[in-house]
């Protein structure tokens, strides 16, 4: 993927940001738009249901489910979570069934108490699992990731008590983002699908 260095770098947004929609529509639409019409995009959703903190991914997924489109394939839902016991059977099922796809990985991960609530879009993977010391495959040739909670300390006990509100905000946030950068990418003139 060929990109001028300004975009080379993660974007870092605070989910309250003004426009925060618009910003990562932006970015995210750059970063897809170096793509072959064919190569099928993948969105990866890691996570799990059973911890608030975690369950980001799958409440993007599920979120993204809702529109129902042929433009992305999707992983990792609130009903069939992508996590620790199956990522690797998941990845290997991904690239055995589609030739050379573009894959977006998305995560919660934990950060300092300044960076809780901004979502981060980059290029390169997500590694699921480092900020509780789990050694999982890389997921993505991009990534989007939210900073729920603070990092450093207990990690799986901050998880677990991440508040709902604030995980849920953000998945809505980058789930909007996310289809609208994917439906500029992939359909002319056509307006987008709301869901239902």
């Amino acid at each position: 993927m060929k990109l001028s260095s300004l975009y080379e770098s993660p974007l870092k947004v605070p989910y309250q940001e003004p426009n925060v929609s618009g910003i990562l529509t932006n970015r995210l639409t750059v970063l897809l738009n170096g793509l072959s019409g064919n190569q099928r995009i993948i969105v990866v959703c890691v996570g799990t249901d059973r911890s608030t903190g975690d369950s980001l991914g799958p409440l993007i997924g599920t979120a993204l489910g809702k529109f129902r489109s042929p433009h992305f394939e999707l992983y990792g839902t609130l009903e069939e979570p992508v996590h620790a016991m199956n990522l690797e059977e998941t990845l290997e099922l991904l690239h055995r069934q589609n030739h050379n796809p573009f894959v977006i990985g998305i995560d919660a991960c934990l950060g300092q108490v300044t960076s809780v609530g901004n979502i981060q879009v980059g290029i390169g993977p997500v590694r699921p699992g480092a900020g509780v010391n789990k050694q999982l495959p890389p997921v993505g040739d991009m990534h989007i990731t939210g900073i729920v909670n603070v990092g450093g300390f207990m990690e799986y006990f901050v998880l677990q008590n991440t508040r709902l509100h604030l995980v849920m905000r953000m998945a809505d946030v980058i789930a909007h983002s996310l289809f609208s950068a994917i439906m500029n990418c992939r359909t002319t003139s056509r307006p987008a699908a709301m869901p239902e």
